[in-house]
């Protein structure tokens, strides 16, 4: 059996079984959710930097869900951050370690996928160094502690969308009980990304999240899953425009026909409310639900 161990816990999230459960709790009360109660969510999109800047934000995505479904299964659209592969990268079969227990992979349902479509390969070692799935994982074993999941990378390529399509089709054709859960980080803004079009300091930063960030969640909240690789490509406002892509498309296959955005905020806005000293640097964190 294939064995995922964690890369960044210790670093990203915590690695000690308690301290993870309870930094858990507390990303996944983030205050109240508008969400209707008879709403049909099929998937979100969350942020995947370290849980100290970004998990409250994914923690609302991941409790609104839970407070409506309790599927078999959660795919996890993940970006490409180290692998320099082209195509869509599956870990098919095995499991993922988490702090907090592991998380199966449903491999019967990852090989209808893969009979589905050839723009996803079966290649677990690609995962071996990409962060984006991992720092999720352990929100679904908290979340959902009997689902199995079906972890899938994907580059910002022009196919993005199908991958999705792809999935969502298998999984309407099965009838699978399931969720979509893809990840990105929105701009990367100052000296340290090397990305400061509106100058450094924080009229830029506020021009990263007011003006570039929302160009990308509009497009994800009125669904245009085609436009969202170039859109990245362009303006450098999502590292894993791939993942979104396919986020929205599988969405959109089983049925979603509009985003709801749940929060947007950035590192740098987080850093200002715990009084830390200001920041040149920031990246976008945005949650969304698709329904």
């Amino acid at each position: 059996m294939l064995i995922r161990e964690p890369i960044v816990a210790g670093q990203f999230y915590p690695a000690d079984g308690d301290e993870c459960r309870t930094q858990l709790s507390e990303c996944l009360r983030p205050g109240p959710i508008t969400i209707d109660a008879d709403a049909r969510l099929v998937g979100g999109l969350v942020p995947h930097a370290g849980w100290s800047y970004s998990g409250a934000v994914a923690g609302k995505v991941f409790a609104a869900l839970a407070s409506l479904r309790s599927p078999k299964v959660v795919i996890l659209f993940g970006g490409v951050h180290r692998f320099r592969g082209r195509q869509a990268a599956m870990f098919g079969n095995g499991r993922w370690e988490t702090p907090i227990g592991s998380v199966t992979v449903d491999e019967r349902l990852s090989e209808r996928i893969l009979g589905h479509t050839n723009l996803i390969i079966s290649d677990p070692y690609a995962h071996e160094q990409e962060h984006s799935i991992e720092v999720q994982v352990p929100f679904v074993k908290q979340v959902f502690p009997e689902a199995k999941i079906v972890p899938i990378m994907v580059p910002p390529v022009n196919t993005a969308d199908e991958v999705g399509e792809a999935v969502g089709r298998t999984l309407r054709a099965y009838e699978y009980d399931a969720l979509i859960v893809g990840t990105t980080d929105l701009t990367h803004y100052g000296p340290r990304y090397g990305f400061a079009p509106q100058g450094i300091g924080a009229e830029g930063i506020q021009w990263a999240k007011a003006e570039n960030d929302t160009r990308f969640i509009d497009l994800v909240c009125s669904m245009k899953m085609r436009r969202l690789v170039i859109e990245a490509e362009e303006r450098k406002n999502a590292c894993s425009s791939g993942a979104a892509a396919a986020t929205l498309a599988a969405a959109t296959a089983l049925g979603a026909r509009r985003g709801v955005l749940l929060e947007h905020t950035s590192s740098a806005e987080v850093m200002a409310r715990r009084m830390q000293a200001g920041t040149t640097d920031s990246v976008g964190y945005a949650g969304v639900v698709f329904e």
